[in-house]
């Protein structure tokens, strides 16, 4: 049997603990705090996401059931239902933002090689976001229609490795095209988003950065074409052209050309039309550039299924944002240990594996490897072997 760590302490170990440390004290996070710390909940609520538990009282109950090795799992005591409600309630939110932020920086370069099954040395990103219903009736706080509650979670997804680089937590109403006012991208990288995200004043904004979008029009959308390039008679693209916009209001807000390519889908037959300011890419590799938008959908669905963002511990504000931004680190954490262990188990299967031997003291390497794990025997000279034993009788 291996003596080692219990693998939920080495899932921790990637964890950055002194960044962590800075963000309790920066937000106070244990200020009158003389037990269960910042770090004690977000332990026990790491537990809760890579165990699927569905409350506050299953996490702790099953932590109860394993009280001999929270010790070692880096816990200090037994977890109390009331008290890790109100350190969802209480403790900044922010904290765990914070860390998440950490882990994407060091997520990023690790997916960095990825390949994305596309002749490109741009850096490409997806833009989206997904909304987390709620209970109106328990989330009062977030109503955003008369019947409804909920929050949203905007995602820049990383296609190289589907790691987020930027994530913002809004209420639910917050239009889509407002977060292109928040994020930062480096010149020369491409973003691909839906129609929810064409606001040509903004789009212009991207296009000054000297950042590259591929997005679709809206059947409204006002133009004249100017020239028109050639296509392949048996490809998919069926016109490839340069556009100036004619709207009353769009033309001002964008200026300078467009491309714009319609392509028929191979596999739907649907025909879409692409908006895009690259000019130098082949209108094919336009097109799927696109396709590779649905990663981010898939994210979403993943993290939605395989992480507890849906069942909420609590029903405040502060418990939701914890909860939210908890799942998250806890999805770069498996991505980290993923990368620096050299598994090539897929982040779905890790989570099954990692979630039915939190407790094992087996190392997480060894939980993906055929081959079998044994501890070099270890000599005892005070130790009586069994062939001693019987030679003596």
């Amino acid at each position: 049997m291996h003596c080692g760590k219990i693998v939920l302490a080495q899932l921790m170990d990637f964890v950055p603990h002194s960044h962590f440390q800075d963000c309790v004290q920066r937000y106070d996070g244990n200020k009158w705090i003389q037990s269960f710390s910042c770090w004690d909940q977000f332990l026990a609520m790491a537990f809760a996401q890579l165990t699927n538990r569905r409350s506050l009282r299953d996490t702790t109950a099953c932590l109860a059931a394993h009280r001999d090795k929270l010790y070692h799992c880096g816990l200090s005591g037994t977890v109390a239902k009331s008290t890790l409600a109100d350190a969802n309630h209480q403790r900044n939110w922010r904290i765990y933002q914070d860390l998440a932020q950490r882990l994407i920086a060091t997520a990023q370069p690790l997916y960095a090689g990825e390949e994305l099954g596309l002749d490109l040395e741009n850096s490409v990103y997806a833009l989206d976001s997904t909304t987390i219903d709620l209970c109106l009736s328990l989330f009062p706080w977030a109503t955003f229609v008369p019947t409804k509650a909920g929050v949203k979670m905007h995602t820049l997804l990383d296609l190289k490795g589907s790691i987020p680089v930027f994530i913002q937590i809004s209420a639910a109403n917050v239009h889509d095209v407002n977060i292109l006012d928040n994020i930062q991208l480096e010149p020369g990288s491409i973003v691909v988003m839906d129609r929810g995200y064409l606001d040509f004043a903004r789009l212009y904004r991207l296009n000054q950065q000297a950042v590259f979008f591929v997005t679709r029009t809206k059947k409204n959308t006002r133009y004249r074409r100017v020239y028109s390039h050639p296509t392949l008679a048996s490809g998919h693209v069926y016109c490839d052209q340069s556009i100036r916009l004619t709207g009353g209001v769009s033309s001002k807000s964008y200026p300078d050309y467009l491309r714009r390519i319609r392509y028929k889908s191979p596999d739907t037959g649907k025909r879409l039309d692409f908006l895009t300011n690259n000019t130098s890419l082949p209108a094919q590799t336009i097109a799927d550039i696109y396709k590779h938008r649905w990663k981010v959908e898939l994210f979403f669905k993943w993290i939605k299924q395989h992480l507890r963002i849906e069942t909420f511990f609590g029903n405040s504000e502060n418990a939701v944002r914890t909860q939210i931004w908890i799942a998250i680190s806890v999805y770069l954490l498996v991505a980290i240990a993923k990368k620096r262990l050299g598994i090539s188990a897929s982040l779905y299967t890790m989570l099954q594996v990692l979630s039915v031997s939190i407790f094992d003291k087996t190392p997480i390497i060894q939980l993906f490897s055929d081959s079998d794990y044994s501890m070099a025997s270890v000599d005892a000279p005070n130790q009586l072997s069994l062939l001693e034993l019987k030679s003596g009788q």
